[in-house]
């Protein structure tokens, strides 16, 4: 935003929540227990129902709702730097408002809210914090911070745009696949990579076929969404790649033009596919042109976490949480999971099947050899992936084409 990539792969999520990359500070006398009867607060970066990563995340709080009696969640929407939503005011005072209402715990739901979810919880040591996709609390990372009252939360996504990714190089008929990314960090460069790595992957060693025969183009919109006048419309973006070739378009991005845009495409006499981003039910946008979502599952590590500062057992932590490979689509289990769509041919299924059985079983993309997109050997032959070196990818991957970085 750790050990290898690999290390927790094949540890069911209950293991992984509790196990954190941390140690760190106990709760302090300045962090009461919960209690039975709380209210909690989430900041989001989207729409509650805008069909990606802020509906993740808003069903996540509902699944704490219903698992825990007596625990109520408030919510702000469309909380972003520069949001005419909230002129002038920042997510710190955002969740300040939300503390005014009662709430003892704030969810920071987007990088977009780093900075902010830091600078709240230095303020209110009083206060529980969740900043979800930050690194500040992972004592192995770039950016350590101590926060006794911060944890930080994402899930391994690298392992479902690997599936879509293999899915998509399944499908194409021109062997050219489109990604539709949101801003330039980090998190998009690693997700964006890992899809092109089980694209060459399921193209080379399942297809049999040349990788120099594969393009894979990434293409940045420069936000989460689209903000008219800020942002690059990620409609015209998604039709520029159906209008040159590109017959499947994976989304990054929040919202679901890749989708929308697939659909105008192919009921126009097109062969085109997209693949959905971050919420479960993605494909219902358009159920026959999708060939599957990679979403999040926010809910057991919110409630296992929230848990914690009921009992009084909190601590400062990291979580990288992965799937549960036994049923990566279980609710109560998998950070992670992968929803195939209408879109995805039997065949194209049951070799899908096959690669999710392989990471399963230990199968791990991000080992060597590995080049950045200059040239650099960043993994050597035979040499697997750091999570430091997965988490902090500094450019995109030899074979890709797109920016590594904002200019």
């Amino acid at each position: 935003m750790r050990k290898l990539f690999m290390k927790f792969a094949l540890l069911s999520l209950a293991a992984i929540l509790v196990l954190s990359a941390c140690g760190g500070a106990g709760g302090g006398s300045k962090l009461a227990p919960l209690g039975d009867n709380f209210t909690f607060g989430m900041l989001l970066v989207g729409a509650k129902n805008d069909q990606g990563w802020s509906q993740a995340h808003y069903d996540a709080g509902l699944y704490v709702q219903q698992k825990i009696p007596g625990a109520k969640m408030i919510y702000l929407e469309n909380v972003y730097s520069g949001s005419p939503s909230y002129p002038g005011q920042t997510a710190s005072q955002l969740a300040e408002q939300l503390v005014s209402q009662g709430a003892k715990l704030i969810i920071f739901n987007s990088d977009d809210m780093k900075d902010e979810a830091l600078k709240f919880a230095n303020a209110h040591p009083d206060i529980y914090v969740i900043g979800s996709s930050d690194d500040w609390t992972w004592k192995d990372g770039k950016n350590y911070q101590e926060s006794p009252n911060q944890v930080d939360i994402m899930g391994r996504m690298e392992y479902m745009k690997m599936v879509a990714g293999c899915a998509a190089a399944l499908t194409t008929q021109t062997g050219k696949i489109g990604y539709l990314g949101p801003l330039i960090n980090d998190e998009t460069r690693r997700l964006a990579s890992s899809a092109f790595l089980g694209a060459k992957y399921c193209w080379t060693n399942v297809l049999n076929k040349d990788a120099a025969q594969l393009s894979f183009k990434v293409t940045w919109i420069g936000f989460w969404f689209n903000i008219p006048g800020v942002t690059s419309d990620p409609t015209q973006v998604a039709d520029d790649f159906y209008n040159s070739g590109y017959d499947v378009v994976l989304s990054g991005i929040d919202t679901t033009e890749a989708l929308v845009e697939a659909k105008k495409m192919h009921d126009a006499g097109k062969n085109t596919y997209a693949i959905a981003y971050d919420f479960k039910d993605n494909c219902n946008v358009a159920p026959d042109i999708c060939l599957g979502v990679p979403y999040f599952n926010w809910g057991p590590a919110y409630l296992t976490t929230i848990q914690t500062a009921m009992k009084g057992t909190w601590q400062e932590g990291f979580q990288w949480n992965g799937p549960d490979w036994k049923d990566i689509n279980n609710p109560d289990t998998s950070a992670v999971g992968f929803i195939k769509g209408n879109g995805l041919s039997a065949d194209a299924s049951t070799k899908l099947d096959g690669f999710i059985s392989q990471l399963a079983g230990g199968l791990n993309l991000w080992t060597g050899p590995i080049n950045l997109q200059d040239g650099t050997v960043y993994l050597a032959d035979g040499v697997v992936g750091t999570d430091q070196q997965v988490w902090y990818l500094p450019q995109l991957l030899q074979g890709m084409e797109g920016q590594s970085v904002s200019q």
